[in-house]
């Protein structure tokens, strides 16, 4: 298990088969999430629903990918399995290097407030508690020291623009600036990946191009980003569009590419 596809060698045409189709192999230091042949079933009253039927995905560091699809095709499956919030049945799933697919609940508990920024429709915020107090949540349970605590939530607020605001409780600020609060709380344990589920969901449309022009700006800087929506709009901020149908990935486009079949089915 020692050897990675970057000490075997990889062409750049063709290297997401190359990764995902490799089992056993740890991928690169450069692929932040790989999943191959993922598979995950429930048992609903005795019917059993096939939510992934064996998904593969490679993400590279620093992409900007957007997940999409119908309802029933997947897509909150396969974010709850990225999110490490649930185990597949079958199949293998990289994390940052780490098989997290094989890992007890407590170890993948680790994993995921280590690894992982989510950002929710909701923003979950404290309501008494201020912008700078919210972000600092995650560095409380983490057991960071007061000092450096304030010190990181400033800085994730600063990032998201909304630095002149740090001392503001929520119902003192607008919905978009909730959600760069949000944004910020996911960011304050520098994960490996900032995971956002159907971010703009509570905005009106100029706020919600507010925040994806954060996103991007966070990409620009180098933060990985996996967005799950099901609006084509939102979907067209990403460089890399995934869509699922029938729990199996049916297209994985460039932004360009993406946009360019859209705007052809519109016409028609």
């Amino acid at each position: 298990m020692s050897e990675t596809l970057d000490d075997i060698g990889i062409s750049t045409t063709g290297e997401r088969h190359t990764v995902t189709t490799a089992v056993a192999v740890a991928p690169g230091q450069d692929w932040v999430i790989v999943t191959r042949q993922l598979k995950r079933q429930y048992d609903m009253g005795g019917e059993i629903v096939r939510a992934l039927r064996g998904v593969d995905l490679a993400i590279r560091r620093n992409e900007y990918v957007a997940i999409m699809g119908p309802s029933g095709s997947g897509k909150s499956t396969l974010m709850n399995l990225i999110g490490c919030l649930d185990t597949p049945n079958e199949g293998e799933y990289w994390l940052n290097g780490m098989l997290v697919s094989t890992m007890s609940d407590d170890a993948l508990a680790r994993v995921r407030n280590k690894e992982i920024g989510f950002v929710f429709q909701t923003f979950n915020l404290l309501p008494r508690a201020s912008a700078l107090q919210n972000v600092e949540l995650p560095l409380v349970y983490a057991g960071i020291g007061a000092d450096e605590r304030k010190k990181r939530a400033a800085e994730a607020l600063e990032r998201v623009q909304l630095g002149q605001r740090m001392h503001h409780r929520p119902n003192e600020l607008s919905g978009g600036q909730r959600q760069r609060v949000a944004i910020a709380r996911a960011l304050v344990n520098r994960p490996s990946i900032l995971l956002a589920d159907e971010p703009t969901g509570n905005l009106d449309s100029q706020t919600s191009e507010e925040i994806m022009r954060v996103f991007e700006e966070l990409a620009a800087q180098g933060q990985t980003v996996v967005m799950v929506t099901h609006e084509p709009d939102i979907a067209v901020h990403a460089k890399r569009i995934i869509v699922l149908r029938d729990g199996v990935i049916s297209s994985d486009e460039t932004r360009a590419q993406y946009a360019l079949k859209v705007s052809g089915e519109r016409v028609h």
